[in-house]
């Protein structure tokens, strides 16, 4: 799930709106007005108005990935048996330390709070796990427990949007030229990029091997892995669509969205091995339901065989 800026020319948006541009700090004439307003980035040619756009469809498709693994827990109610832990636990670290990288590193406001949108649906998910978990290992209702974990679920909502409006408000009145150590907290941020690459790196194994260890993918949602998929895909495309626009090194914009480019590149062939699950073990599935309707059709003939030896 990236994060890093879109790809193209950041501009001073303050400065673009005044007649007068203080010195050293460009204006952005030709570019697109809508992308100017709404990402604060100069985009003046059809190479780095397509990665925008790309990247915009990749943020869209991160946003719906984990809503359909949410309904399907609530529709099934056996998320802990088919859900490992692991993926749970490694994807909410992704997404921490991504929450991270985008702040040290002065991401836009709508990327933040896209990744509190990660984190906000990492929590749901996690409590969907504890809930099922400790409901199904019960042998007795507990409508305590349902009450707790939409306290908890609140709480953790309304933190969340808490932390947001802050992080927002103060990246508005900070001055990055009144610290003298904002490259050390950038060079931060870009590690704290890495490891979330590896957070989501790390989570798809536990999921592996927990569908190989059932020899089933009954009770996850491959719309998940699919949008997930479908935006570490556009994410890529969007990195590389803008490399032709480039006016400066191209070494050096590949090395700073390198750790967003490794991760998503790298879980979208590890989503692509689920996939491949999902067809294997769906056999698996159609013959345990026909095994299932084949046994009402047999009883009553064995009954009826014994009871005619019996006379």
């Amino acid at each position: 799930m990236a994060t890093a800026r879109f790809p193209g020319k950041s501009v001073d948006f303050s400065a673009a709106n005044r007649t007068a541009p203080a010195p050293g700090r460009p204006r952005c004439l030709n570019g697109t007005p809508w992308i100017l307003y709404l990402l604060e980035e100069c985009v003046d040619n059809t190479w780095e108005y397509s990665s925008v756009v790309i990247g915009l469809v990749s943020m869209f498709c991160f946003l719906l990935s984990t809503l359909p693994q949410v309904y399907e827990a609530y529709r099934n109610g056996k998320v802990e048996e088919a859900m490992s832990f692991g993926f749970l636990f490694f994807l909410f670290s992704g997404d921490l330390t991504s929450f991270a990288g985008c702040y040290l590193t002065s991401q836009l406001p709508i990327q933040v709070i896209t990744v509190v949108f990660y984190i906000f649906t990492d929590v749901i998910l996690i409590s969907q796990f504890l809930y099922y978990k400790i409901k199904n290992s019960s042998s007795r209702k507990m409508p305590l427990l349902k009450w707790m974990c939409l306290t908890w679920c609140g709480v953790a909502t309304s933190a969340l949007l808490a932390l947001t409006k802050f992080i927002i408000d103060n990246s508005t009145t900070l001055d990055p030229q009144s610290t003298a150590t904002s490259q050390s907290v950038e060079i931060t941020g870009y590690v704290c990029g890495y490891l979330a690459s590896v957070f989501y790196l790390c989570s798809r194994f536990p999921q592996l091997y927990k569908n190989f260890q059932r020899q089933s993918t009954e009770g996850t949602s491959y719309l998940l892995f699919v949008l997930a998929m479908m935006g570490n895909g556009t994410y890529g495309l969007s990195v590389i669509l803008v490399l032709p626009a480039l006016r400066g090194s191209k070494q050096n914009f590949i090395i700073k969205h390198l750790a967003w480019l490794v991760g998503s590149l790298g879980v979208l062939v590890l989503d692509f091995f689920v996939m491949v699950q999902f067809v294997m073990y769906r056999k698996n599935v159609s013959a345990k339901g026909s095994a299932l309707l084949a046994v009402p059709e047999v009883e009553p003939l064995l009954c009826e065989e014994e009871e005619l030896s019996v006379l």
